[in-house]
Protein backbone atom coordinates (compact mmCIF):
# COMPACT_ATOMS: atom_id res chain seq x y z
CA UNK A 1 0.00 0.00 0.00
CA UNK A 2 1.65 3.22 -1.18
CA UNK A 3 0.30 6.73 -0.47
CA UNK A 4 -2.70 6.38 -2.81
CA UNK A 5 -2.24 3.15 -4.79
CA UNK A 6 -1.83 -0.48 -3.87
CA UNK A 7 0.72 -2.25 -6.08
CA UNK A 8 2.04 -5.81 -6.28
CA UNK A 9 4.42 -6.78 -3.48
CA UNK A 10 8.04 -7.71 -4.18
CA UNK A 11 9.26 -11.11 -2.98
CA UNK A 12 12.00 -9.49 -0.93
CA UNK A 13 12.66 -5.94 0.20
CA UNK A 14 15.82 -4.33 1.54
CA UNK A 15 16.26 -2.51 4.86
CA UNK A 16 15.83 1.25 4.35
CA UNK A 17 16.29 4.47 6.28
CA UNK A 18 13.98 7.25 5.10
CA UNK A 19 13.51 10.98 5.49
CA UNK A 20 9.87 11.65 4.63
CA UNK A 21 6.83 13.87 5.10
CA UNK A 22 4.96 12.15 7.95
CA UNK A 23 1.56 12.03 6.22
CA UNK A 24 2.58 9.88 3.25
CA UNK A 25 4.07 6.44 2.63
CA UNK A 26 7.05 7.34 0.45
CA UNK A 27 10.14 9.46 1.14
CA UNK A 28 11.92 12.58 -0.08
CA UNK A 29 15.28 10.81 0.26
CA UNK A 30 16.88 7.82 1.89
CA UNK A 31 19.30 4.92 1.66
CA UNK A 32 19.21 1.14 1.83
CA UNK A 33 21.42 -1.55 3.35
CA UNK A 34 23.33 -1.96 0.03
CA UNK A 35 24.54 1.65 0.01
CA UNK A 36 21.98 2.82 -2.56
CA UNK A 37 20.82 6.43 -2.05
CA UNK A 38 17.91 8.14 -3.81
CA UNK A 39 16.43 11.63 -3.54
CA UNK A 40 13.82 13.47 -5.60
CA UNK A 41 12.78 16.96 -6.69
CA UNK A 42 9.49 18.18 -8.15
CA UNK A 43 9.35 19.48 -11.74
CA UNK A 44 6.69 20.77 -14.14
CA UNK A 45 7.00 19.80 -17.81
CA UNK A 46 5.04 19.95 -21.06
CA UNK A 47 3.33 16.72 -20.07
CA UNK A 48 0.22 17.61 -18.01
CA UNK A 49 0.34 16.65 -14.32
CA UNK A 50 -1.98 13.79 -13.33
CA UNK A 51 -4.98 14.90 -11.28
CA UNK A 52 -5.86 11.24 -10.65
CA UNK A 53 -4.24 9.54 -7.69
CA UNK A 54 -1.30 7.42 -8.87
CA UNK A 55 2.22 6.90 -7.54
CA UNK A 56 3.90 9.94 -6.01
CA UNK A 57 7.55 10.60 -6.84
CA UNK A 58 8.15 10.05 -3.13
CA UNK A 59 6.55 6.59 -3.34
CA UNK A 60 8.96 5.82 -6.17
CA UNK A 61 11.95 6.87 -4.00
CA UNK A 62 10.95 4.38 -1.32
CA UNK A 63 10.09 1.60 -3.77
CA UNK A 64 13.46 2.06 -5.52
CA UNK A 65 15.30 1.74 -2.19
CA UNK A 66 13.25 -1.24 -1.02
CA UNK A 67 13.65 -3.12 -4.32
CA UNK A 68 16.99 -2.02 -5.83
CA UNK A 69 20.34 -3.43 -4.70
CA UNK A 70 22.27 -0.98 -6.92
CA UNK A 71 21.67 2.51 -8.30
CA UNK A 72 21.01 1.03 -11.74
CA UNK A 73 18.51 -1.48 -10.34
CA UNK A 74 16.79 1.29 -8.38
CA UNK A 75 16.48 3.30 -11.60
CA UNK A 76 14.96 0.29 -13.38
CA UNK A 77 12.45 -0.14 -10.51
CA UNK A 78 11.31 3.50 -10.88
CA UNK A 79 11.01 3.46 -14.67
CA UNK A 80 9.10 0.14 -14.75
CA UNK A 81 6.61 1.29 -12.09
CA UNK A 82 6.29 4.73 -13.70
CA UNK A 83 5.45 3.22 -17.10
CA UNK A 84 2.94 0.83 -15.51
CA UNK A 85 1.16 3.06 -12.96
CA UNK A 86 2.03 6.64 -13.90
CA UNK A 87 2.64 9.45 -11.41
CA UNK A 88 0.03 11.79 -9.98
CA UNK A 89 -1.97 12.93 -6.97
CA UNK A 90 -1.39 15.74 -4.50
CA UNK A 91 2.07 15.97 -2.93
CA UNK A 92 1.05 18.28 -0.09
CA UNK A 93 -1.11 17.85 2.99
CA UNK A 94 -3.56 20.59 2.00
CA UNK A 95 -7.11 20.62 0.53
CA UNK A 96 -5.91 22.39 -2.66
CA UNK A 97 -3.96 19.82 -4.74
CA UNK A 98 -0.25 20.45 -5.34
CA UNK A 99 0.92 18.17 -8.16
CA UNK A 100 4.22 17.77 -9.98
CA UNK A 101 6.43 15.34 -11.90
CA UNK A 102 9.81 14.24 -10.58
CA UNK A 103 13.55 14.15 -11.08
CA UNK A 104 15.74 11.74 -9.12
CA UNK A 105 19.38 11.53 -8.04
CA UNK A 106 20.54 7.92 -7.51
CA UNK A 107 23.94 6.73 -6.30
CA UNK A 108 25.70 3.69 -4.87
CA UNK A 109 29.35 2.91 -4.12
CA UNK A 110 30.33 2.71 -7.79
CA UNK A 111 27.66 4.43 -9.93
CA UNK A 112 25.56 7.61 -10.00
CA UNK A 113 22.56 8.52 -12.18
CA UNK A 114 20.16 11.38 -12.77
CA UNK A 115 16.66 10.28 -13.81
CA UNK A 116 14.15 12.86 -15.05
CA UNK A 117 10.50 12.29 -15.85
CA UNK A 118 7.59 13.88 -17.69
CA UNK A 119 4.39 11.93 -17.02
CA UNK A 120 5.20 8.30 -17.89
CA UNK A 121 8.14 9.36 -20.08
CA UNK A 122 11.72 9.56 -18.81
CA UNK A 123 15.39 10.08 -19.63
CA UNK A 124 18.41 9.00 -17.57
CA UNK A 125 22.04 10.13 -17.54
CA UNK A 126 24.87 8.15 -15.97
CA UNK A 127 27.31 10.44 -14.14
CA UNK A 128 30.80 9.09 -14.79
CA UNK A 129 32.98 11.78 -13.16
CA UNK A 130 32.98 15.01 -11.19
CA UNK A 131 29.87 16.27 -9.42
CA UNK A 132 26.20 16.64 -10.34
CA UNK A 133 23.23 18.36 -8.71
CA UNK A 134 19.51 18.69 -9.43
CA UNK A 135 16.90 21.28 -8.55
CA UNK A 136 13.26 21.88 -9.57
CA UNK A 137 13.96 21.81 -13.31
CA UNK A 138 14.92 19.41 -16.09
CA UNK A 139 18.70 19.26 -16.47
CA UNK A 140 19.42 16.33 -18.81
CA UNK A 141 20.25 17.74 -22.23
CA UNK A 142 21.74 15.65 -25.04
CA UNK A 143 23.78 13.38 -22.71
CA UNK A 144 21.10 10.67 -22.44
CA UNK A 145 22.31 7.20 -21.37
CA UNK A 146 18.88 5.51 -21.36
CA UNK A 147 15.33 6.63 -22.17
CA UNK A 148 11.68 5.61 -22.45
CA UNK A 149 11.32 3.69 -25.77
CA UNK A 150 8.58 6.05 -26.97
CA UNK A 151 10.20 9.30 -25.74
CA UNK A 152 11.25 10.80 -29.08
CA UNK A 153 8.12 9.65 -30.90
CA UNK A 154 6.02 11.34 -28.21
CA UNK A 155 7.95 14.59 -28.72
CA UNK A 156 7.43 14.40 -32.49
CA UNK A 157 3.73 13.57 -32.21
CA UNK A 158 3.18 16.57 -29.92
CA UNK A 159 5.08 18.90 -32.25
CA UNK A 160 7.74 19.64 -29.63
CA UNK A 161 10.60 18.27 -31.74
CA UNK A 162 10.95 18.08 -35.51
CA UNK A 163 13.12 14.96 -35.45
CA UNK A 164 16.03 16.86 -36.97
CA UNK A 165 19.32 17.45 -35.17
CA UNK A 166 20.32 16.27 -31.71
CA UNK A 167 17.61 15.59 -29.14
CA UNK A 168 17.82 17.48 -25.82
CA UNK A 169 15.40 16.17 -23.19
CA UNK A 170 15.45 19.40 -21.14
CA UNK A 171 14.95 21.59 -24.21
CA UNK A 172 12.12 19.53 -25.68
CA UNK A 173 10.13 18.72 -22.53
CA UNK A 174 10.59 21.90 -20.45
CA UNK A 175 7.71 24.37 -20.28
CA UNK A 176 8.26 27.51 -22.36
CA UNK A 177 6.67 29.57 -19.56
CA UNK A 178 7.96 28.30 -16.22
CA UNK A 179 5.90 28.65 -13.01
CA UNK A 180 7.40 31.33 -10.69
CA UNK A 181 8.82 28.71 -8.29
CA UNK A 182 10.70 27.13 -11.23
CA UNK A 183 12.43 30.45 -11.99
CA UNK A 184 13.99 30.42 -8.51
CA UNK A 185 15.11 26.83 -9.17
CA UNK A 186 17.38 28.00 -12.00
CA UNK A 187 19.35 30.18 -9.59
CA UNK A 188 19.51 27.35 -7.03
CA UNK A 189 20.69 24.86 -9.65
CA UNK A 190 23.42 27.24 -10.91
CA UNK A 191 24.55 28.06 -7.38
CA UNK A 192 24.73 24.37 -6.41
CA UNK A 193 26.77 23.62 -9.53
CA UNK A 194 29.12 26.53 -8.82
CA UNK A 195 29.61 25.60 -5.13
CA UNK A 196 30.43 22.00 -6.10
CA UNK A 197 32.92 23.18 -8.75
CA UNK A 198 34.66 25.41 -6.20
CA UNK A 199 35.47 22.29 -4.16
CA UNK A 200 36.20 19.97 -7.10
CA UNK A 201 38.69 17.25 -6.19
CA UNK A 202 38.37 17.66 -2.43
CA UNK A 203 34.68 17.32 -1.62
CA UNK A 204 33.96 15.88 1.84
CA UNK A 205 30.82 15.26 3.90
CA UNK A 206 31.48 18.65 5.55
CA UNK A 207 31.53 20.30 2.09
CA UNK A 208 28.05 18.96 1.36
CA UNK A 209 26.76 20.03 4.77
CA UNK A 210 28.07 23.57 4.17
CA UNK A 211 26.41 23.69 0.71
CA UNK A 212 23.09 22.45 2.14
CA UNK A 213 23.31 25.26 4.74
CA UNK A 214 23.92 27.97 2.13
CA UNK A 215 21.15 30.56 2.39
CA UNK A 216 22.50 33.15 -0.06
CA UNK A 217 22.03 30.69 -2.94
CA UNK A 218 18.50 29.71 -1.90
CA UNK A 219 19.60 26.09 -1.36
CA UNK A 220 18.76 26.38 2.35
CA UNK A 221 15.28 27.92 2.64
CA UNK A 222 13.73 29.22 5.86
CA UNK A 223 11.31 31.87 4.56
CA UNK A 224 8.57 32.46 1.95
CA UNK A 225 6.26 29.85 3.44
CA UNK A 226 8.72 27.08 2.56
CA UNK A 227 11.40 25.61 4.77
CA UNK A 228 14.08 23.04 4.04
CA UNK A 229 12.35 20.26 5.95
CA UNK A 230 15.19 17.75 6.32
CA UNK A 231 18.71 17.23 5.00
CA UNK A 232 20.85 14.17 4.30
CA UNK A 233 24.49 13.58 3.36
CA UNK A 234 25.86 10.09 2.57
CA UNK A 235 29.42 8.81 2.35
CA UNK A 236 29.64 5.71 0.13
CA UNK A 237 33.18 4.25 0.19
CA UNK A 238 34.21 2.31 -2.90
CA UNK A 239 35.88 -0.24 -0.61
CA UNK A 240 33.08 -2.73 0.23
CA UNK A 241 34.81 -3.57 3.53
CA UNK A 242 34.01 -0.08 4.81
CA UNK A 243 30.47 0.86 5.91
CA UNK A 244 28.35 3.50 4.19
CA UNK A 245 27.55 6.37 6.57
CA UNK A 246 24.36 8.43 6.21
CA UNK A 247 23.97 11.73 8.08
CA UNK A 248 20.44 13.02 8.75
CA UNK A 249 19.24 16.23 10.44
CA UNK A 250 15.69 14.88 11.13
CA UNK A 251 14.81 18.56 11.77
CA UNK A 252 14.24 21.54 9.45
CA UNK A 253 16.71 24.26 8.43
CA UNK A 254 20.14 22.56 8.28
CA UNK A 255 21.88 25.85 9.17
CA UNK A 256 20.49 25.36 12.69
CA UNK A 257 20.35 21.55 12.80
CA UNK A 258 22.73 18.71 13.63
CA UNK A 259 23.75 16.12 11.02
CA UNK A 260 23.71 12.81 12.90
CA UNK A 261 25.39 9.62 11.57
CA UNK A 262 23.49 6.41 10.81
CA UNK A 263 25.06 3.07 9.77
CA UNK A 264 23.21 -0.11 8.76
CA UNK A 265 24.14 -2.93 11.17
CA UNK A 266 22.27 -5.83 12.76
CA UNK A 267 20.26 -5.07 15.90
CA UNK A 268 19.71 -1.36 15.21
CA UNK A 269 18.28 0.47 18.20
CA UNK A 270 14.89 2.06 17.35
CA UNK A 271 14.75 5.86 17.59
CA UNK A 272 11.14 6.75 18.52
CA UNK A 273 12.14 10.40 19.09
CA UNK A 274 12.26 10.93 15.29
CA UNK A 275 9.16 8.91 14.38
CA UNK A 276 6.05 10.98 13.83
CA UNK A 277 2.85 9.98 15.64
CA UNK A 278 0.15 7.97 13.85
CA UNK A 279 -3.58 8.80 13.94
CA UNK A 280 -6.55 6.45 13.83
CA UNK A 281 -8.68 8.81 11.71
CA UNK A 282 -5.84 10.28 9.68
CA UNK A 283 -7.09 13.16 7.45
CA UNK A 284 -4.61 12.05 4.76
CA UNK A 285 -6.40 8.69 4.54
CA UNK A 286 -10.03 9.89 4.80
CA UNK A 287 -11.94 10.68 1.59
CA UNK A 288 -12.16 13.60 0.81
CA UNK A 289 -8.58 14.03 2.00
CA UNK A 290 -6.94 16.78 4.02
CA UNK A 291 -10.14 18.27 5.45
CA UNK A 292 -8.56 18.75 8.87
CA UNK A 293 -5.04 19.04 10.30
CA UNK A 294 -3.15 17.08 12.95
CA UNK A 295 0.16 17.76 14.68
CA UNK A 296 2.65 15.35 13.12
CA UNK A 297 5.80 16.71 14.75
CA UNK A 298 7.98 14.11 16.44
CA UNK A 299 9.65 14.72 19.79
CA UNK A 300 13.02 15.90 18.44
CA UNK A 301 11.21 18.25 16.02
CA UNK A 302 9.21 19.84 18.89
CA UNK A 303 12.28 20.38 21.06
CA UNK A 304 14.28 21.69 18.12
CA UNK A 305 11.56 24.24 17.31
CA UNK A 306 11.52 25.43 20.92
CA UNK A 307 15.32 25.83 20.71
CA UNK A 308 14.99 27.87 17.50
CA UNK A 309 12.62 30.24 19.30
CA UNK A 310 15.26 30.66 22.01
CA UNK A 311 17.93 31.36 19.37
CA UNK A 312 15.76 34.12 17.93
CA UNK A 313 14.72 35.69 21.25
CA UNK A 314 18.10 35.53 23.04
CA UNK A 315 20.99 36.03 20.63
CA UNK A 316 23.73 35.24 23.17
CA UNK A 317 22.12 32.02 24.43
CA UNK A 318 21.22 31.12 20.87
CA UNK A 319 24.85 31.39 19.75
CA UNK A 320 25.98 29.26 22.70
CA UNK A 321 23.45 26.57 21.84
CA UNK A 322 24.39 26.63 18.16
CA UNK A 323 28.07 26.20 19.09
CA UNK A 324 27.21 23.21 21.31
CA UNK A 325 25.26 21.64 18.43
CA UNK A 326 28.19 22.22 16.03
CA UNK A 327 30.55 20.55 18.55
CA UNK A 328 28.21 17.54 18.77
CA UNK A 329 28.16 17.30 14.97
CA UNK A 330 31.96 17.59 14.83
CA UNK A 331 32.32 14.67 17.24
CA UNK A 332 30.11 12.53 15.00
CA UNK A 333 32.09 13.53 11.91
CA UNK A 334 35.44 12.82 13.56
CA UNK A 335 34.25 9.41 14.71
CA UNK A 336 32.97 8.54 11.26
CA UNK A 337 36.17 9.78 9.56
CA UNK A 338 38.22 7.55 11.87
CA UNK A 339 35.96 4.62 11.01
CA UNK A 340 36.23 5.26 7.26
CA UNK A 341 40.00 5.79 7.37
CA UNK A 342 40.39 2.47 9.18
CA UNK A 343 42.00 4.07 12.27
CA UNK A 344 39.11 2.92 14.45
CA UNK A 345 37.71 -0.62 14.36
CA UNK A 346 33.92 -0.61 14.04
CA UNK A 347 32.10 -2.00 17.06
CA UNK A 348 28.73 -3.39 15.86
CA UNK A 349 27.01 -2.68 19.21
CA UNK A 350 28.15 0.95 19.21
CA UNK A 351 27.10 1.40 15.58
CA UNK A 352 23.69 -0.10 16.36
CA UNK A 353 23.16 2.60 19.04
CA UNK A 354 24.89 5.40 17.12
CA UNK A 355 21.94 7.36 15.71
CA UNK A 356 19.90 6.87 18.90
CA UNK A 357 22.79 8.18 21.04
CA UNK A 358 23.27 11.25 18.81
CA UNK A 359 19.54 12.08 18.96
CA UNK A 360 19.55 11.64 22.76
CA UNK A 361 22.59 13.92 23.11
CA UNK A 362 20.95 16.59 20.95
CA UNK A 363 17.73 16.41 22.96
CA UNK A 364 19.66 16.90 26.20
CA UNK A 365 21.04 20.17 24.85
CA UNK A 366 17.47 21.36 24.25
CA UNK A 367 16.19 20.63 27.80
Amino acid sequence: QCTYLEIEQAQRTHAVVLSRPAWLWGAEMGANEHGVCVGNEGVWTREPVGQDEALLGMDLVRLALERGSSAREALEVITALLERYGQGGSCKEEPVPFIYHNTFLLADRTEAWVLETAGRYWAAQQIREGSRNISNQLSIGKEITAEHPGLRQRARNQGWWSGDGEFSFAQVFSLTQQPPRMEAAKARYSAGKELLQQHAGHITAETFMAILRDKASGICVDTEGFCTAGSMVSVLPQDPALPCVHFFTATPDPSRSVFKPFVFVAGLKPVPQVRSPTFRDDPAKQIPRFQSTVDRRHELYRRHQAALELMESDQEQGQKLLQMLRDLEKQGLEGMNALLEGTMAPCPEELADLFFDCVEAEMKFYT
